[in-house]
Order: structure tokens, then sequence, then C-alpha cells
């Protein structure tokens, strides 16, 4: 399968939006060529807003053009426009409820060479808190695409999260609008479960093949709407099961596992959480040389199912 940028499709999908609807505004944060707010930039100046290296201040004008009607996207690093604007989205975005779009770029640990200062282990928790807020985190380009035209038409707060790295296009890339709230199996497999979002679903279905020429039946569950979460379809995901994994690029606390585990409190389901345990990232030549560091790639996830699944 090809792989495709899921920040340009974030990009293209903004100005295609902002051509159907005139009070879709940009915000940016010094970065626009790196989280492609740049494209609406070109094709919308007058509505684009280079806001420099403020978060805080992107946030508290977002809230206000918010209040006259506009539908703004604010944009920068996942670590910045989460946890440097933590308070004004706080309090002037999700306690109001205001129609205020966050876009997180460069999440987890894909912006690999610039280390712990600039990877994003902890926005899923925070964003994920807090009342009001939607958590999203497109697997691919298509599925970018169609979550941004989704998230225009959802009143109120809602955080991407957009991964820098190219990744291959599982998602059907036809009319079919994207459901927010809606899981999706991307493999089917009888012996465990495998929740997980992004980047990781291209890993976990790689070890779900290497798993299945092990005799093992491996499902890949795409998560990609962490909050609101479909707790009836992760029941349904996870009956029957040997065994349950999560697999977050992100912490182990606050992330995808620990909202699987609320679901399954009051169940009998082993569930293994694989994630960054208690720690930041690092520097690193490349990104996969994080995920095997880190335990989050191919060969850790399959290593977990074989484990808990033989």
């Amino acid at each position: 399968m090809s792989a495709a940028s899921l920040r340009n499709s974030y990009g293209q999908a903004l100005v295609t939006e902002g051509s159907e609807n005139d009070n879709i505004v940009v915000l940016e944060a010094d970065l626009g060529k790196s989280t492609m707010s740049c494209l609406f930039q070109d094709a919308f100046p007058q509505r684009y807003f280079q806001m420099g290296i403020a978060e805080q201040n992107m946030a508290s004008t977002a809230a206000g053009l918010s209040l006259v009607g506009k539908v703004p996207f604010i944009n920068s690093f996942a670590v910045f426009s989460t946890g440097r604007a933590y308070d004004q989205i706080r309090s002037s975005i999700a306690i109001p409820d205001l129609n205020v779009k966050i876009c997180g770029s460069s999440a987890g640990l894909s912006d690999f060479g610039d280390g712990k200062t600039h990877q994003s282990i902890d926005d899923i928790a925070l964003m994920q808190v807090l009342p009001n807020m939607t958590v999203l985190v497109p697997v691919d380009a298509v599925e970018t695409r169609k979550m941004v035209k989704s998230m225009v038409e959802l009143q109120g707060p809602v955080y991407i999260r957009i991964s820098r790295a190219d990744l291959p296009i599982i998602t059907p890339d036809n009319d079919e609008p994207y459901c927010v709230g809606k899981m999706r199996s991307v493999r089917a497999g009888s012996d465990c479960t495998v929740f997980t979002y992004g980047t990781l679903v291209h890993e976990a279905v790689k070890a779900a093949v290497r798993a299945g020429e092990m005799g093992i039946s491996v499902e890949i569950v795409n998560v990609s709407t962490i909050k609101p979460l479909d707790g009836e379809a992760v029941k349904k995901f996870t009956t029957g099961r040997k065994s349950i994994i999560t697999v977050d690029e992100h912490s182990v606390i606050g992330g995808l596992g620990s909202a699987i585990a609320s679901v399954l409190s009051n169940t009998s389901s082993c569930l293994h959480m694989i994630g960054i345990q208690d720690s930041f990232g690092t520097s690193a030549s490349n990104y996969e040389d994080l995920l095997n560091g880190y335990g989050l790639s191919e060969e850790h996830i399959l290593k977990t199912v074989v484990e808990n699944c033989s």
C-alpha cells in the first residue's frame, strides 16, 4: 500500500471546507509549513491569522472568534497546542463549550528528531479529561480528510491528533462520511482483540499477520474516536476473546488503554496495555527506532499477543 501524508491531507481538507464555508478561519502558531495550515493561507489569506509562538493567545483569540459565529481551527505541534495552551483551552473553550477546533500536529513520537520537548506523550490525557471535548486520531490521509469535514459539522470543541509520518491508506476512499464515536475493525480475528489508533494500527496489523501464521487469530480495531468512546462497541469486540490488548503512542496513564479499562472494569476481561511507560520521549535518527525503543513496534505487539493468546 502506498503511503500518504496526513498533514497534507489536513491542510487540503481545510481548503476544501473553507471554500464551502466562509466562517471557517485558521490560526497558526508559526508552524504553518509543518502543520500544513499554510495551504489555507495560500487559498484564503484574509481568513488566516499568524499568531506567532503564542499558543495561549491563539486559543483565547479562537474563543473570541467562535463567539461571533466563526469556526476557528488552531494549529501547532500537539505538545504545544494542548500543553502550552491548556488553561486557555480549559477555561475559555471547554467550559463554555465553544465551537473551536484544535489541531495537534506531529503527534506522539513522530517528531523523532526533536526529542522529548516536541513529543506529545500526554496530549490525549489532557484533552479527554476535559468535559465537552471530542478527541480524534486519524489512521491515514483519507480518514483525516473525512474527519476534518466531520469536525466542521460537529458543534463544540474538538481535538484532532495528527502524525508527522506518511502512513498507508486503509480507509475506503468513498463518499461515506466519518462518524464521530464509531470504531472500525480493520482486520477480523477471534482469539484476541487489539485496540489502537493512528500509526500503531499499521504496526498492529503487521503483528496480527505474523500471529496468524502461528495459529493465533487477532482482530485489530481502529479507535479513531478516543472520546466519546463507544463502550458498547468495546464490549462487542471483546466478548469471548482470550485476551484484550491496547496499544498507545502515548503514556499508558490517561491514554486509550485507560479509557478501555474503564469500560471493562466490571468484566472479567484480561486486558494488557502497551504504551509509553511513564517517561518522556527522546531524540532518535528515525521514527522506527523510537517505536522499537518504547515497545510500540510490530515485534512488541506480536510478543504480547503470543504471550497472552497461545
